[in-house]
């Protein structure tokens, strides 16, 4: 399970920033991931709180935000946002060759206090 080497990184990320900061406690995290990154919500969170055990992320909330697979079709110069298993535009029905978003695996913010 990949999530688990997700989850320490971010919790080296997020003690870091806690250092820096010389805050005493981690109260959220905040991550986009994109549908084609392969992370399982659940697992990544199951991760986090096991590994932020006995630390200053021990209870933090980790907050993810989903992001849909877009696809751009070449022929309509439009950006559409693709079902699931399906690359085709739904105008044209021209299978995309470019997917824009929904590959991403970022740390968008960590609230500390």
């Amino acid at each position: 399970m990949h999530e688990f080497g997700i989850a320490e990184g971010v919790l080296k990320a997020c003690l870091a920033t806690a250092q820096q900061h010389q805050a005493n406690k981690i109260e959220v995290v905040r991550l986009r991931i994109g549908a084609l990154a392969g992370v399982v919500d659940e697992a990544l969170t199951f991760a986090f709180d096991a590994l932020a055990e006995d630390t200053p992320a021990q209870g933090a909330r980790l907050l993810i935000e989903p992001v849909p697979v877009t696809c751009y079709c070449e022929p309509c110069a439009k950006e559409f946002e693709a079902p699931r298993f399906s690359y085709r535009c739904p105008v044209c029905q021209t299978p995309s060759a470019e997917v824009r978003r929904g590959r991403e695996l970022e740390l968008i913010s960590i609230e500390v206090s």
